[in-house]
Formats: C-alpha cells, sequence, structure tokens
C-alpha cells in the first residue's frame, strides 16, 4: 500500500471514487483488500462448534487476536445474537508506524457475515431481520447493557476524541451480515454528528471526519434497516462490491458500486458456486477487469480461496476448508484426558500494547456486545 499515505482521501472516496473504478485502481484494489481481510478475520476466530460452552465467543484473547488470524493487529470486541453474546467484530486504531502508512490516523469498525445458525436468513427460526441485532439490548446481561450498534459509535467516539489533534478518519467494513451493519453504523455516525472533532486549544475549530464503508456482498434494503438518512450525509462515502451471480436480484443499491465477476477466474472450478463467499470476493477485486476479463492485477495468496470452500482447482494442490484449529481445540491434560479448550479470556493476554501493537493497528482497551 505504498501510495496510501498520499492518497488516502481519494481512496477513501472523498470524490466518490471518480475515475478509479473502470479499471480498477491497482492501489484501490489494496485498499479494499485490506479492509476485507480485515472483515474476514472477525469470522476466523469466532468460535462455530455448537457443542463448546464458548458457542459463539472469541477463540482469542485481545492481544493475541489478529496474530492468531494472520493479521497483527489489536482488536475491541463488538457483540450481537439472538438469545446470547456472540462476538461480532472490533474496533481498532492504527498505531503510530500505522498512520504513516495509511496517512492518517485510522479508526477500524468491522463486523463479520453470519457463521452461526440462528444468524442464516434461511434458518426458519429466524423471523428477526438482521437490525434487530445491531439494535436490541439486554439490561440483565454484563456486556449488553447498550447495542452492538451504540456500543460502536462510543468506541468510535472515544479514539476520535483520544486523538482529535490528529488526521483521523473512520472506515467501517463488513460482508453480508457484517455489511449491513457496517453500512448502518456509518449512517449512524455521521447522522448523529459523533464525527465531528474539537481539536483542544483556546478556540479550536470544529471539524468533521471522513467516515467511509466498504461493504462486500451487502444485502438488500428490506434487510439492512432504516438507511433512508444515508442521502444527503456530508463526509459519508459508501463503496460496496458486488459479485455479479451473488443474488442479483437481492442485493443493496446504496452506495457507490464496484462490480466483480469471479466466474470469469481460471484458479476456480464451479465458479458460481462459492460467489458470496468473502475470499472469493477478495479474488475478484484482485482480478476484476474492465472489460470483463479476469487478471491478477495484486499479488493474492491462491490458497485463501479454499478457507472455507473447496473453490480452487484441484491441479493447485491446496486442501479443502483448511481453516481450523489444531485438534479442533481439544487438548490434552497431564492425566492423558482430552478436554475441549477453544477460548482465551483477555486476562490470558500477558502483552502489554506496544508489543501487541507492532503493525498496523493498536490493541483495543475495552470490549463491546450486543444481545437480540
Amino acid at each position: 500500500m505504498g501510495s496510501t499515505a498520499t492518497r488516502w482521501r481519494q481512496l477513501s472516496g472523498e470524490n466518490d471514487w471518480e475515475g478509479l473504478l473502470n479499471p480498477l485502481d491497482i492501489d484501490l484494489r489494496r485498499y479494499i483488500i485490506h479492509y476485507g481481510d480485515m472483515a474476514g478475520a472477525s469470522r476466523d476466530a469466532v468460535i462455530t462448534e455448537r457443542k463448546s460452552k464458548n458457542y459463539g465467543q472469541p477463540r482469542y484473547a485481545k492481544g493475541h487476536f489478529f496474530s492468531k488470524v494472520g493479521l497483527e493487529i489489536g482488536t475491541c470486541k463488538l457483540r450481537s445474537s439472538p438469545g446470547l453474546s456472540s462476538v461480532m467484530g472490533y474496533v481498532a486504531v492504527t498505531t503510530d508506524e500505522g498512520s504513516k502508512v495509511m496517512g492518517r490516523r485510522d479508526v477500524l469498525i468491522l463486523f463479520r457475515g453470519a457463521v452461526l445458525g440462528y444468524e442464516k436468513l434461511d434458518n426458519p427460526k429466524v423471523n428477526l431481520h438482521w437490525y434487530t441485532y445491531y439494535t436490541n439490548v439486554e439490561p440483565q446481561s454484563p456486556h449488553n447493557k447498550s447495542s452492538c450498534g451504540d456500543q460502536a459509535q462510543v468506541a468510535g467516539r472515544e479514539l476520535l476524541d483520544q486523538y482529535n489533534d490528529e488526521e483521523i478518519s473512520i472506515t467501517i467494513t463488513g460482508h453480508s451480515m457484517g455489511a449491513a451493519f457496517a453500512a448502518q453504523t456509518a449512517v449512524d455516525l455521521v447522522g448523529n454528528g459523533l464525527n465531528i472533532i474539537k481539536p483542544t486549544g483556546m478556540l479550536p475549530a470544529m471539524k468533521a471526519c471522513m467516515v467511509t464503508a466498504i461493504l462486500f456482498a451487502c444485502p438488500p434494503p428490506s434487510i439492512l434497516g432504516p438507511l433512508n438518512a444515508f442521502s444527503g450525509l456530508e463526509n459519508l462515502h459508501i463503496l460496496r462490491v458486488q459479485n455479479k451471480y451473488d443474488n442479483p436480484n437481492e442485493h443493496s443499491d446504496i452506495g457507490i458500486e464496484v462490480k466483480i465477476d469471479t466466474s470469469k477466474s481460471p484458479y476456480l472450478k464451479k465458479a458460481l458456486q462459492n460467489v458470496h463467499d468473502l475470499q472469493n470476493y477478495l479474488h475478484g477485486v484482485a482480478g476484476v477487469q474492465g472489460d470483463g476479463d479476469f487478471k491478477l492485477e495484486v499479488y493474492r495468496d491462491l490458497a485463501l480461496e479454499n478457507i472455507y470452500v473447496d473453490g480452487l482447482k484441484d491441479e493447485y494442490n491446496v486442501v479443502a476448508r483448511w481453516w481450523t484449529e489444531k485438534n479442533k481445540s481439544m487438548v490434552q491434560m497431564d492425566d492423558g484426558s482430552w478436554v475441549l479448550m477453544d477460548h482465551e479470556n483477555d486476562d490470558d493476554d500477558d502483552d502489554d500494547d506496544d508489543q501487541a501493537c507492532e503493525a498496523e493497528y493498536k490493541k483495543p482497551k475495552t470490549a463491546i456486545y450486543s444481545f437480540s
């Protein structure tokens, strides 16, 4: 992302990505993939084993979180689910070194897609829109006294206040259900004026920071919730990546669209089978061409395509659905018995802030939850 520091405003949509989409700008490809990887990390570490008492919880402590999923950043948890708390996403802010790379201090809010059974829209037991997951509260819960959306806004606002004398932005990203959450969070932040910064000093001028949402496989408006306020909001920019054959008649039309078509990829078998998968989307961003052909313009490991699916052609010798914890988190005790140990408490995180922040984003100080 060598040009990000000088082009970040353009890449974040200050001019609504004019001149960058067809053909897709090389720096914008990297930028979109960067944030897509962040959204993917939120799924990679959630516990999906139904037999676990920690079902829906984060697998790793904050200080270990992104290093364990191959991304060296820290996180702040967001929670939401019907009837219990489950990790939904994270909030992070760039380190000093990361800010130099990104061209400014970037507050990142990211949301995962639907991976737990009760979250999926084809589950007949799901009779509430995802928007309710975003807004519901549970006063009796130690984690969910305010909604997922409110906690995301508060966490973002606190980071803006902490770095109010710096060049700063908020970037929000998510996949599928997470894209719906990301879109709503972006609208709420700007609509409620939470992106307004008051620098320190005697008579500081008020200023608004840019808020950008980068969405993957964003669902239709009937699921997104009340986004009517999007139109006319200043300093809010939404970029939506849409795969051609991924529910072509049932996706959102919010924001500016980046069209991809992974059916053109020569690397994939049964190319129409996994068109909703996030890694499939990022593969598409790496290779989409303005003329409809496909050629990888930026390096992206092909093995990532098979994290959760069997998408690559067999000639590449990459095993299918390879993302799994060793022995599915079964650990042998001293007496020879085996016990499921799939969750690290934040108390297990013994790294200090500097040690945990070797790359672009800082380790967070708080966790954010929701309940529905």
